[in-house]
């Protein structure tokens, strides 16, 4: 393992480790805290240690290969994939607006062309995880592919989001087809499924798909946030009543879904460095081949979800699975994982 990814493994252990089980969720970081005392004003740039988070997430990461048809080519903790297929590609997330650029030159670097990427998905509608579909959109010409749940949210740029209202505008893009639980995405030989697990954001989406490798077939999971944040109100909010029904929703569908692949929308779920300088020392078999470890990000999803059932928030707290009071951009901390 080279050093800086040594470092950068770290750094992403201690991120997730914090974002399940710290006080101050990490979130607040990179999408901005809903109003607290000593936070910029909305719509402001982040401050401090916010600042420094967010740009840390956004790193550079060199794209590589990761199993099958499947390519990593977002950065150092936002995860992007482009999976290709003979009748084009798919490209899942895009990272914040100001990322497009790093995309686009990611998939160039892998010897893709931007114009043969023919559909674009995503985990959910929040500015570091699709606010760059409306570039990307233009730059390809794909098609964007939304749960019907989050298409208004990028339809409207992000306006009236239901855990940090109007703090985290992005550029409004057009969805062109709009899915349902259970729908799928074909192309080329390749068919993704979307699982509806919501309660982060109501459409929140984890992907599946099979991957050929060396002649075997492997269930790969390509998860969105499905982990409640510790100060999470189950009981729900004026803006997100439903909250608590949506997240026993995800509770009950995660462990009914086949894992050997485990990837995710954030490069820290899944240990992306370590994994990756792994497999550039021709590790085998394939690290990112880790059902033990996709069963154990699952389970610790179901226990901060259990904890929450069994010890809510105080009431008249945030409850929107946001930071806690003090929680506001510049309050410092790691770096931001939604």
């Amino acid at each position: 393992m080279t050093s800086n990814h040594s470092t950068l493994w770290r750094l992403g252990r201690t991120i997730f480790a914090l974002a399940i089980t710290s006080i101050i969720p990490a979130i607040a970081l990179a999408q901005g805290a809903p109003p607290a005392q000593g936070g910029p004003p909305a719509g402001g740039p982040p401050a401090g240690g916010a600042a420094a988070g967010m740009a840390a997430m956004k790193a550079p990461f060199t794209p590589f290969h990761i199993i099958g048809n499947i390519y990593y080519v977002g950065s150092t903790g936002l995860s992007c994939y482009l999976i290709t297929t003979p009748a084009g590609n798919i490209l899942l997330d895009t990272g914040y607006p100001d990322m497009a650029s790093q995309i686009e030159g990611n998939i160039k670097t892998l010897g893709f062309k931007l114009e043969d990427t023919k559909i674009l998905i995503n985990s959910h509608a929040h500015i570091d995880h699709g606010g760059g579909m409306g570039e990307l959109k233009t730059a390809t010409g794909g098609q964007l592919i939304a749960m019907a749940e989050d298409a208004p949210y990028f339809e409207s740029g992000g306006h009236n989001d239901v855990l940090f209202g109007d703090r985290n505008l992005f550029p409004p893009v057009h969805v062109d087809r709009v899915i349902h639980d259970g729908d799928t995405v074909t192309l080329g030989g390749t068919t993704l499924t979307a699982h509806l697990t919501p309660g982060h954001t109501p459409g929140n989406t984890t992907w599946t798909m099979v991957a050929q490798d060396k002649g075997k077939s492997y269930n790969v999971v390509f998860f969105g946030i499905v982990t409640p944040f510790p100060n999470t109100n189950l009981a729900g909010t004026p803006a997100y009543p439903n909250m608590g029904a949506d997240w026993a929703k995800t509770m009950k569908v995660l462990p009914t879904l086949p894992c050997d692949v485990f990837l995710g929308s954030n490069a820290a779920f899944y240990d992306m460095a370590k994994k990756h300088d792994a497999l550039m020392q021709s590790a085998d078999p394939n690290p990112f081949i880790d059902p033990a470890g996709c069963k154990a990000f699952v389970d610790r999803g179901e226990a901060t979800y259990q904890k929450l059932l069994t010890n809510p928030p105080p009431a008249g707290g945030p409850g929107m699975g946001g930071p806690p009071a003090g929680g506001a951009p510049g309050a410092g901390g790691p770096p931001p994982t939604r």
